[in-house]
């Protein structure tokens, strides 16, 4: 029937994992669509919380079938410890399904990653070190290895062979590390070949079927737009298109079979790395939100920067996605402050700016100007509507989607997932 984009509309880590969860239960299936497990979602069910890398939100709804798409970066240890993990809680991840054009992240991508970003010192970007950018570098240069080639011995043989040809001389004569056996890696990678093949088929193919048959799709991006290789913070991406446009390519679904972008935007800001990020706070403030928001990654354990609510960053997030709704987290975390600064404008060479500036050197000068509403102390955790929240609640509610450039059609009031208010129906 309908395809439905879900994505970050920030740095990242909005809460995507809970919007992915709760709008599961009215799909059929759940794509991941781009990145690889340096993303983290987590998704909290009663007193259970689970943290999810590789695996599709979805695997966690019944009925809904998880799908890994050709635009992720598989590690495959990575992938089977984490269905090792959800199994042994009881999760059935025998419906999961892994596109065939998937490419594998393999050792040598990992020890790359890791040593090239020491080198960079100061100047590092703030990679995971999980191997992703190094993957998504061989695809692009067309020496990538796929999901495909595990079930051909010789063609892995003989990719992994070219592909540590340069890659043993970069880690030995640049880095001064040891090179890699080629038959260590092959033979490490055959052996995921029979664990993969039950998981393993055309995914284009299934969901273009799924959709002719009145199916519903929900399309999950990891990271957030300002992540986006083409439309981020760039160098200070990832490695991968987390925007709307990435989920067609990652997906291998039409533009024209998508009829809804939700963007997830935290009722503050944060991001983890490096990089401008012009509502940045150093003080108690700052320190306040860490703390009461979990401001932690998933995946990485960084403690995450945090700001107050950009709407530049939001509008920008708007224009490049083509975001119909956006759906609104942690508002909760906001309980206690006597007033709330949204940053409206930025200030750059001592003029007013008021949408997210193209050059980098100016957003990195970028000084955020406030407008300041009135906060709130009551608990909002058990509101069921926006009318059970505090005026000052709601007020900041509709403040943010005036000035933001798209409805709120769901706000997260808590972590579980009975706590959100629904304001427009998603699906």
């Amino acid at each position: 029937m309908t395809a439905i984009a879900l994505l970050g509309a920030q740095w990242g880590d909005e809460g995507k994992g809970k919007a992915t969860d709760l709008l599961g239960e009215k799909v059929d299936y759940v794509v991941r669509y781009q990145g690889g497990n340096n993303a983290g979602h987590t998704v909290v069910i009663g007193d259970q919380k689970y943290a999810l890398h590789l695996l599709p939100s979805g695997i966690l709804s019944p009925g809904v079938i998880p799908v890994i798409g050709n635009g992720v970066v598989i590690d495959p240890s990575v992938l089977f410890e984490e269905i090792k993990g959800l199994n042994e809680r009881g999760i059935d991840t025998s419906r999961l399904k892994i596109s065939t054009n998937a490419h594998l992240i393999t050792p040598y991508h990992r020890t790359i990653d890791k040593v090239s970003e020491r080198f960079l010192g100061k100047s590092k970007i703030g990679t995971t070190g999980r191997g992703i950018g190094p993957a998504y570098a061989d695809k692009i240069n067309r020496i990538g290895i796929r999901i495909q080639d595990l079930f051909d011995p010789s063609i892995l043989k003989q990719k992994v062979e070219g592909a540590l040809r340069d890659k043993n001389q970069i880690l030995i004569k640049v880095f001064n590390r040891k090179g890699l056996e080629i038959d260590d890696v092959v033979n490490e990678y055959l052996g995921y070949a029979e664990l993969l093949k039950p998981f393993v088929t055309d995914t284009s193919l299934l969901l273009n079927k799924a959709l002719d048959q009145g199916k519903n799709i929900l399309l999950e991006g990891s990271q957030g737009t300002l992540l986006d290789v083409d439309h981020g913070t760039y160098p200070f991406v990832t490695s991968s298109n987390p925007t709307a446009g990435g989920a067609c390519t990652g997906s291998g679904i039409g533009p024209t079979r998508i009829s809804r972008v939700i963007g997830i935007v935290k009722a503050y800001t944060t991001r983890v790395g490096s990089g401008p990020f012009p509502t940045e706070l150093f003080d108690e403030d700052g320190e306040k939100l860490r703390s009461i928001g979990g401001e932690v990654g998933v995946t990485t354990g960084r403690a995450r920067r945090c700001g107050w609510y950009d709407a530049l960053i939001a509008r920008y997030a708007v224009r490049v996605n083509g975001l119909t709704d956006f759906f609104l987290t942690k508002l909760d975390v906001l309980t206690g402050w006597e007033k709330i600064p949204v940053c409206v404008a930025y200030e750059i060479d001592g003029k007013r700016v008021e949408e997210l500036p193209a050059s980098q050197s100016d957003f990195h000068h970028a000084k955020p100007i406030y407008e300041f509403l009135p906060g709130w102390n009551e608990d909002i955790s058990k509101a069921k509507s926006l009318d059970q929240l505090p005026a000052n609640a709601k007020a900041y509610v509709k403040y943010l989607e005036e000035i933001s450039g798209a409805p709120v059609s769901a706000v997260g009031v808590g972590p579980e997932r009975d706590q959100t208010i629904s304001v427009r129906e998603l699906i």
